[in-house]
């Protein structure tokens, strides 16, 4: 079921892009800015005030190292690739009535869907924890860079990735350099963050249907626990996602294909 019609950035799934450390405060001052009323140039001149001094800890930094962090900061809320529009605008309703400690679950899910790679570093690291009960940062670099092919962008891109996870407190150091333990765990009951989320992980695949019990235990989704739903209860959420059985206990669900 190709997305020919809504998906308008398919070279996303290829490229990195996610190269700084990015704070979760930060996500949330740029949604609130736009939640706020702001315009596009008053968000950048915001956050180039946010961002002034806090980057290698506290000193003046050339400005490409600024603008690389609001790149993916306006690229996450303030303007994303065309096909995440409508995910974008419904996320920030979410933020806006979801209790603050919910809101990671829609900067992940955003994130994830803007930044196909941060999807591709947390699944790696999710099976890891499932498996040993701490991540490597060695480990996902060398898977990472199986995909992605052995690029010194790639090892830096996880350990950035590696760092923001660390600074969302889903992540926790240990006394291992480059080993890291679970953090925060999240239960998540509401029926609407729920089908947000299962939406942006479609979008951070190429494939736009999967199985429905893979998705709700996805390793890219480790900091959440979701509450069992049905199929219907998600299709009927948004209403950009499609439902099917194909099994007794199987049901599919899918990005509704609109080029049609």
């Amino acid at each position: 079921m190709p997305h020919n019609g809504q998906r308008t950035s398919e070279k996303r799934f290829s490229q990195i892009g996610f190269s700084r450390l990015i704070r979760l405060e930060w996500l949330e001052r740029t949604a609130n800015l736009i939640l706020a009323g702001n315009d596009e140039s008053s968000i950048y001149d915001a956050l180039q005030r946010l961002l002034d001094n806090k980057l290698y800890g506290g000193k003046n930094v050339k400005g490409g190292s600024r603008e690389k962090t609001i790149v993916i900061l306006r690229k996450i809320w303030v303007r994303p690739p065309n096909d995440l529009v409508c995910l974008r605008d419904d996320g920030l309703k979410l933020l806006s009535r979801v209790p603050r400690e919910e809101h990671i679950a829609v900067h992940w899910g955003m994130t994830m869907a803007v930044y196909p790679f941060w999807s591709a570093v947390a699944v790696h690291i999710g099976r890891q924890l499932r498996l040993q009960g701490t991540t490597a940062v060695g480990q996902v670099q060398r898977r990472i860079s199986e995909q992605y092919g052995e690029r010194g962008a790639v090892s830096l891109a996880v350990q950035k990735i590696f760092l923001s996870l660390a600074d969302w407190g889903v992540l926790k150091r240990t006394a291992k350099r480059g080993i890291y333990a679970s953090g925060l765990s999240l239960a998540m009951d509401d029926i609407e963050v729920i089908a947000w989320l299962v939406e942006a992980l479609l979008h951070a695949r190429q494939n736009d249907s999967m199985d429905l019990k893979a998705i709700l235990n996805s390793p890219s989704l480790f900091p959440f626990r979701i509450s069992p739903v049905s199929a219907d209860q998600l299709a009927k959420a948004f209403g950009r996602l499609d439902a099917f059985s194909v099994g007794l206990d199987q049901d599919l669900i899918a990005l509704k294909d609109y080029s049609q």
